[in-house]
Protein backbone atom coordinates (compact mmCIF):
# COMPACT_ATOMS: atom_id res chain seq x y z
CA UNK A 1 0.00 0.00 0.00
CA UNK A 2 1.30 3.41 -0.99
CA UNK A 3 0.14 6.62 0.66
CA UNK A 4 0.74 10.21 -0.47
CA UNK A 5 2.58 12.44 1.98
CA UNK A 6 3.32 16.15 2.02
CA UNK A 7 5.64 18.08 4.30
CA UNK A 8 4.69 21.71 4.81
CA UNK A 9 6.30 24.56 6.76
CA UNK A 10 3.42 26.33 8.53
CA UNK A 11 3.19 29.88 9.88
CA UNK A 12 5.97 31.11 7.63
CA UNK A 13 6.32 32.68 4.20
CA UNK A 14 9.63 30.99 3.46
CA UNK A 15 11.03 27.48 3.55
CA UNK A 16 12.98 26.30 6.60
CA UNK A 17 11.00 28.59 8.89
CA UNK A 18 7.84 28.10 10.89
CA UNK A 19 6.79 24.63 11.98
CA UNK A 20 7.07 21.60 9.68
CA UNK A 21 4.14 19.20 9.59
CA UNK A 22 3.46 16.06 7.59
CA UNK A 23 0.06 15.64 5.96
CA UNK A 24 -1.43 12.37 4.68
CA UNK A 25 -4.71 12.66 2.76
CA UNK A 26 -6.38 9.23 2.90
CA UNK A 27 -9.43 7.60 1.34
CA UNK A 28 -10.32 6.04 4.70
CA UNK A 29 -8.85 5.90 8.20
CA UNK A 30 -5.90 3.65 8.87
CA UNK A 31 -5.51 1.62 12.04
CA UNK A 32 -4.54 3.88 14.90
CA UNK A 33 -1.33 1.93 15.53
CA UNK A 34 -0.26 2.45 11.92
CA UNK A 35 -0.96 6.19 12.04
CA UNK A 36 1.08 6.44 15.23
CA UNK A 37 3.91 4.45 13.64
CA UNK A 38 3.93 6.75 10.59
CA UNK A 39 4.05 9.82 12.85
CA UNK A 40 6.93 8.32 14.81
CA UNK A 41 8.78 7.53 11.57
CA UNK A 42 8.23 11.06 10.27
CA UNK A 43 9.66 12.36 13.56
CA UNK A 44 8.08 15.79 13.13
CA UNK A 45 6.17 17.65 15.82
CA UNK A 46 2.90 16.60 14.17
CA UNK A 47 1.57 14.40 11.40
CA UNK A 48 -2.00 15.12 10.30
CA UNK A 49 -4.22 12.48 8.72
CA UNK A 50 -7.16 13.76 6.67
CA UNK A 51 -10.11 11.84 5.21
CA UNK A 52 -12.68 13.52 2.88
CA UNK A 53 -16.27 13.07 4.07
CA UNK A 54 -18.82 14.68 1.75
CA UNK A 55 -18.39 18.45 2.18
CA UNK A 56 -16.04 18.12 5.17
CA UNK A 57 -12.70 16.57 6.03
CA UNK A 58 -12.09 14.41 9.06
CA UNK A 59 -8.77 15.20 10.73
CA UNK A 60 -6.55 13.62 13.40
CA UNK A 61 -3.13 14.69 14.69
CA UNK A 62 -0.23 12.60 16.02
CA UNK A 63 3.08 13.58 17.56
CA UNK A 64 5.84 10.95 17.40
CA UNK A 65 4.53 9.70 20.75
CA UNK A 66 0.77 10.34 21.11
CA UNK A 67 -2.44 11.45 19.43
CA UNK A 68 -3.38 14.99 20.48
CA UNK A 69 -6.70 16.82 20.81
CA UNK A 70 -5.83 19.79 18.63
CA UNK A 71 -2.96 21.01 16.45
CA UNK A 72 -3.04 24.36 14.74
CA UNK A 73 0.01 24.25 12.52
CA UNK A 74 -0.79 20.79 11.13
CA UNK A 75 -4.37 21.93 10.41
CA UNK A 76 -2.99 24.95 8.57
CA UNK A 77 -0.63 22.61 6.67
CA UNK A 78 -3.53 20.27 5.81
CA UNK A 79 -5.57 23.16 4.44
CA UNK A 80 -2.58 24.31 2.38
CA UNK A 81 -2.30 20.82 0.84
CA UNK A 82 -6.02 20.58 0.04
CA UNK A 83 -6.16 24.06 -1.50
CA UNK A 84 -2.94 23.60 -3.50
CA UNK A 85 -3.09 19.99 -4.67
CA UNK A 86 -6.65 18.62 -4.45
CA UNK A 87 -8.57 20.94 -6.79
CA UNK A 88 -10.67 22.30 -3.96
CA UNK A 89 -12.92 24.99 -5.41
CA UNK A 90 -14.10 26.84 -2.30
CA UNK A 91 -12.28 29.42 -0.20
CA UNK A 92 -13.10 27.70 3.12
CA UNK A 93 -12.43 24.16 4.33
CA UNK A 94 -14.41 22.58 7.15
CA UNK A 95 -12.54 20.01 9.22
CA UNK A 96 -14.30 17.73 11.69
CA UNK A 97 -12.42 16.42 14.71
CA UNK A 98 -13.83 13.91 17.17
CA UNK A 99 -11.74 15.60 19.86
CA UNK A 100 -12.15 19.29 19.02
CA UNK A 101 -15.33 19.63 16.97
CA UNK A 102 -15.66 21.76 13.86
CA UNK A 103 -12.55 23.62 12.70
CA UNK A 104 -12.55 25.94 9.69
CA UNK A 105 -9.73 27.31 7.56
CA UNK A 106 -10.33 30.17 5.15
CA UNK A 107 -8.02 31.19 2.32
CA UNK A 108 -7.40 34.80 1.32
CA UNK A 109 -4.64 34.87 -1.29
CA UNK A 110 -1.56 33.45 0.48
CA UNK A 111 -2.98 33.85 3.98
CA UNK A 112 -4.76 30.96 5.72
CA UNK A 113 -6.97 31.65 8.74
CA UNK A 114 -7.84 29.03 11.34
CA UNK A 115 -11.21 29.38 13.07
CA UNK A 116 -10.76 27.56 16.39
CA UNK A 117 -12.52 27.47 19.75
CA UNK A 118 -10.99 29.87 22.27
CA UNK A 119 -9.45 28.31 25.35
CA UNK A 120 -10.78 29.21 28.78
CA UNK A 121 -8.02 29.89 31.30
CA UNK A 122 -8.15 30.26 35.06
CA UNK A 123 -5.50 31.58 37.47
CA UNK A 124 -3.45 28.74 38.94
CA UNK A 125 -0.91 28.20 41.65
CA UNK A 126 2.56 27.64 40.25
CA UNK A 127 2.73 23.85 39.91
CA UNK A 128 5.60 21.90 41.37
CA UNK A 129 8.50 21.77 38.91
CA UNK A 130 7.50 24.76 36.76
CA UNK A 131 10.02 27.20 38.22
CA UNK A 132 12.78 24.57 38.01
CA UNK A 133 11.60 23.78 34.47
CA UNK A 134 12.07 27.30 33.13
CA UNK A 135 14.61 28.64 35.63
CA UNK A 136 12.63 31.72 36.62
CA UNK A 137 9.51 32.74 38.56
CA UNK A 138 6.54 33.74 36.36
CA UNK A 139 4.64 36.90 37.21
CA UNK A 140 1.34 35.10 36.48
CA UNK A 141 0.33 31.47 36.01
CA UNK A 142 -2.83 30.05 34.44
CA UNK A 143 -4.24 26.66 33.46
CA UNK A 144 -6.17 26.12 30.25
CA UNK A 145 -7.85 23.03 28.89
CA UNK A 146 -4.60 21.22 28.15
CA UNK A 147 -1.66 23.48 29.00
CA UNK A 148 -0.17 25.67 31.69
CA UNK A 149 0.45 29.31 30.76
CA UNK A 150 3.33 31.15 32.45
CA UNK A 151 3.69 34.90 31.92
CA UNK A 152 7.11 36.57 32.15
CA UNK A 153 7.99 40.23 32.60
CA UNK A 154 9.73 40.79 29.25
CA UNK A 155 10.67 39.33 25.88
CA UNK A 156 14.33 39.21 26.93
CA UNK A 157 13.35 37.00 29.89
CA UNK A 158 11.65 34.65 27.45
CA UNK A 159 14.61 34.62 25.08
CA UNK A 160 17.03 33.76 27.90
CA UNK A 161 15.14 30.68 29.08
CA UNK A 162 17.18 27.48 29.35
CA UNK A 163 14.41 24.93 29.87
CA UNK A 164 14.85 21.77 31.92
CA UNK A 165 12.80 19.32 29.89
CA UNK A 166 12.88 16.60 32.53
CA UNK A 167 11.18 18.96 34.99
CA UNK A 168 8.66 20.25 32.46
CA UNK A 169 7.78 16.67 31.45
CA UNK A 170 6.46 16.05 34.97
CA UNK A 171 3.83 18.80 34.76
CA UNK A 172 0.27 17.47 34.66
CA UNK A 173 -0.51 18.99 31.27
CA UNK A 174 0.00 18.53 27.54
CA UNK A 175 2.68 21.21 27.71
CA UNK A 176 3.79 24.60 28.97
CA UNK A 177 3.24 27.92 27.18
CA UNK A 178 5.57 30.72 28.27
CA UNK A 179 4.78 34.23 27.06
CA UNK A 180 5.64 37.91 27.40
CA UNK A 181 4.77 41.23 25.81
CA UNK A 182 6.66 41.54 22.54
CA UNK A 183 9.09 44.10 21.20
CA UNK A 184 8.28 43.68 17.47
CA UNK A 185 4.83 42.10 17.97
CA UNK A 186 2.03 42.44 20.49
CA UNK A 187 3.17 39.28 22.26
CA UNK A 188 5.75 36.54 21.98
CA UNK A 189 5.80 32.96 23.24
CA UNK A 190 7.57 29.62 23.43
CA UNK A 191 5.99 26.21 23.90
CA UNK A 192 7.49 23.16 25.62
CA UNK A 193 5.84 19.73 25.57
CA UNK A 194 8.35 16.96 26.38
CA UNK A 195 5.49 14.95 27.92
CA UNK A 196 3.96 14.84 24.41
CA UNK A 197 7.23 13.96 22.67
CA UNK A 198 8.18 17.55 21.68
CA UNK A 199 10.80 19.36 23.73
CA UNK A 200 10.23 22.76 22.10
CA UNK A 201 7.63 23.17 19.39
CA UNK A 202 8.70 25.63 16.66
CA UNK A 203 5.24 27.24 16.23
CA UNK A 204 2.10 26.13 18.06
CA UNK A 205 -1.22 27.21 16.59
CA UNK A 206 -3.26 25.57 19.34
CA UNK A 207 -1.32 27.45 22.04
CA UNK A 208 -2.61 30.67 20.49
CA UNK A 209 -6.17 29.66 21.38
CA UNK A 210 -4.94 30.25 24.94
CA UNK A 211 -2.65 33.19 24.23
CA UNK A 212 -5.10 35.21 22.16
CA UNK A 213 -7.81 35.58 24.85
CA UNK A 214 -5.19 36.34 27.48
CA UNK A 215 -3.42 39.07 25.53
CA UNK A 216 -6.65 40.51 24.10
CA UNK A 217 -7.81 41.14 27.66
CA UNK A 218 -4.39 42.30 28.84
CA UNK A 219 -3.81 44.75 25.97
CA UNK A 220 -7.43 45.80 25.44
CA UNK A 221 -7.53 44.92 21.73
CA UNK A 222 -9.05 42.08 19.73
CA UNK A 223 -6.57 41.93 16.82
CA UNK A 224 -2.98 41.05 17.70
CA UNK A 225 0.32 40.12 16.10
CA UNK A 226 2.42 37.33 17.54
CA UNK A 227 5.84 35.74 17.13
CA UNK A 228 6.82 32.33 18.51
CA UNK A 229 10.48 32.64 19.44
CA UNK A 230 11.78 29.19 18.56
CA UNK A 231 14.95 29.00 16.43
CA UNK A 232 12.74 28.59 13.31
CA UNK A 233 10.38 31.40 14.38
CA UNK A 234 6.76 31.70 13.40
CA UNK A 235 4.63 34.74 12.63
CA UNK A 236 0.91 34.77 13.38
CA UNK A 237 -1.99 37.18 13.21
CA UNK A 238 -4.60 36.56 15.90
CA UNK A 239 -8.15 37.82 16.46
CA UNK A 240 -10.28 37.28 19.54
CA UNK A 241 -13.97 36.68 18.79
CA UNK A 242 -15.31 35.68 22.17
CA UNK A 243 -15.79 31.92 22.09
CA UNK A 244 -13.70 31.59 18.92
CA UNK A 245 -10.31 32.81 17.78
CA UNK A 246 -8.90 33.41 14.31
CA UNK A 247 -5.24 32.49 13.85
CA UNK A 248 -3.70 33.39 10.49
CA UNK A 249 -0.44 32.57 8.77
CA UNK A 250 1.23 31.42 5.59
CA UNK A 251 2.52 27.99 4.55
CA UNK A 252 5.11 26.59 2.12
CA UNK A 253 5.43 23.10 0.64
CA UNK A 254 8.80 21.47 1.30
CA UNK A 255 8.23 17.90 0.11
CA UNK A 256 5.76 15.79 -1.85
CA UNK A 257 6.29 12.05 -1.67
CA UNK A 258 4.89 8.59 -1.11
CA UNK A 259 4.95 6.22 1.84
CA UNK A 260 5.35 2.53 1.06
CA UNK A 261 3.45 0.64 3.78
CA UNK A 262 3.68 -3.14 3.39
Amino acid sequence: MKLPIYQVDAFTGKLFGGNPAAVCVLKEWLDEELMQAIAAENNLAETAFVVPNKDRFGIRWFTPAVEVDLCGHATLASAHVIFAYHRYGRDEIVFSSARSGILKVKKNRDLLTLDFPADVITPADVPQGLIEGIGTVPIETYKGKTDYLAVLASQSDLERLAPNYDRIAKLDARGLIVTAKGNEADFVSRFFAPQSGINEDPVTGSAHTTLTPYWAARLGKSELTAIQLSPRRGHLQCKHLGERVHISGQACTYLIGEIAVR
